[in-house]
Parts: C-alpha cells; sequence; structure tokens
C-alpha cells in the first residue's frame, strides 16, 4: 500500500465587512455547492500572511491586510488521499468591497463569491462547521478537530 501524502497546509482569510461575511465557491466547474472562506494552499519560503494575501486577491481581486489567527481547522477525504490543514486568519480590507461580475480567478478554481449576514449563513452549506461561531463571535482562537469534506 502506498504511503499517504502529507497534510497539505492553506491559509484562509475570515474577512466580514458591515455586517457580512466573505464567502467563495472552491470547486472548478460548480461541482458542489459548499462555499467556504478565501485562501488556499501555501507556497513554501513565504509566510502564511503573505500567501494569503496573495490567495484572497487571485480568488477576488480584493486586497487585505492579515490579523490575528482565529480558527485552526483541519479535513481529510480519505478516498482522494486528501488531508489539509487550515489556518484561519482575521483579516480586513485594504479598499472596496466591491468584487466585479468579470474578476476571473487565475487558476480557474473560484467560481462564486458572496457575502452573507450571520442569519444567510444558516442557509448555506459551508466548512468548517464553526465558521459562523469564529467569524461573528469572540476574539478566541477556536480549533475545529478533523472532519470528513462533503461535497
Amino acid at each position: 500500500m502506498p504511503k499517504p501524502r502529507p497534510p497539505r497546509i492553506a491559509a484562509r482569510a475570515v474577512i466580514v465587512h458591515e455586517g457580512r461575511l466573505l464567502l467563495v465557491n472552491a470547486f472548478a466547474g460548480n461541482r458542489s455547492p459548499l462555499m467556504c472562506a478565501p485562501g488556499g494552499g501555501v507556497e513554501a519560503h513565504s509566510s502564511l500572511p503573505a500567501n494569503l494575501v496573495r490567495e484572497v486577491h487571485e480568488e477576488t481581486g480584493l486586497r487585505i491586510s492579515v490579523g490575528a489567527p482565529c480558527l485552526i481547522n483541519e479535513f481529510h477525504d480519505r478516498n482522494r488521499d486528501f488531508h489539509q490543514v487550515e489556518v484561519f486568519f482575521r483579516c480586513t480590507l485594504q479598499g472596496s468591497a466591491d468584487i466585479p461580475d468579470s474578476w476571473k480567478d487565475p487558476e480557474a478554481v473560484v467560481t462564486k463569491r458572496r457575502w452573507v449576514t450571520q442569519t444567510e449563513l444558516e442557509n448555506v452549506p459551508h466548512k468548517p462547521s464553526s465558521l459562523g461561531a469564529v467569524a461573528f463571535g469572540g476574539d478566541a482562537i477556536s480549533y475545529d478537530p478533523l472532519e470528513p469534506l462533503v461535497l
């Protein structure tokens, strides 16, 4: 049996602006309705915040400043030999919150972007399940233990 791949590390942005949280759909071709915070896999020799600034801009065209970590999440999909550890950071916008409809993710992964209120989030399929509590709750750091990735 082949040795499992090591976990992938990702950085994600918790951006709440005017009472709304930014979510993206990071499944190419809209193959899942699942939404998540913007961000993605980190590149070696670049800090988590620097990776996050790059990822958020690629996915949304927005500029951010990165604050403190607020959530550690990990999920896996045994069927694809995939395990990801995500570090979420509280972020603030630098400039406008408007995302032009014409914005295209250069990697063509993010196909939807949406600002949602806490109430709206309850009806949007999203991961991790603790995202709303972290985004709209207190400032304490949280850990969301290993959960299966559900598409």
